[in-house]
């Protein structure tokens, strides 16, 4: 199952990219305000990423999870810091996000 969840983010990345060629001014903008959104302060990378995971659960993006979870395991977040984040996304969500959380949860592992 693992590579199944690897082959999901790629092709969202894939996807993102050939957005990015069709519109280079626009995900220009995006990616100076995600770098900004995602770089260390008073909260470290990991933290950041494991919020974006935690209202991309709520807002119910399966590719905005897989990209977070991602980034946030690369950052040096633990799976016990993700279920955290997981609670607090599913004490603001309720039953739609216990489904998404449980996605985030598989992909982490299976990443």
């Amino acid at each position: 199952m693992g590579s199944e969840t690897k082959d999901r983010l790629s092709a969202a990345k894939g996807r993102i990219g050939m957005f990015a060629k069709a519109a280079p001014a626009a995900m220009d903008g995006f990616a100076r305000l995600s770098k900004a959104a995602t770089s260390a302060g008073a909260f470290s990378s990991a933290q950041r990423e494991l919020i974006a995971t935690a209202i991309a659960v709520v807002k119910g993006c399966e590719d905005c999870i897989l990209y977070h979870v991602d980034s946030a395991r690369k950052h040096g977040a633990e799976e016990s810091e993700l279920v955290e984040a997981l609670e607090i996304a599913l004490e603001m969500g309720g039953g739609p996000a216990l489904m998404y959380a449980s996605k985030a949860l598989e992909a982490y592992r299976d990443l």
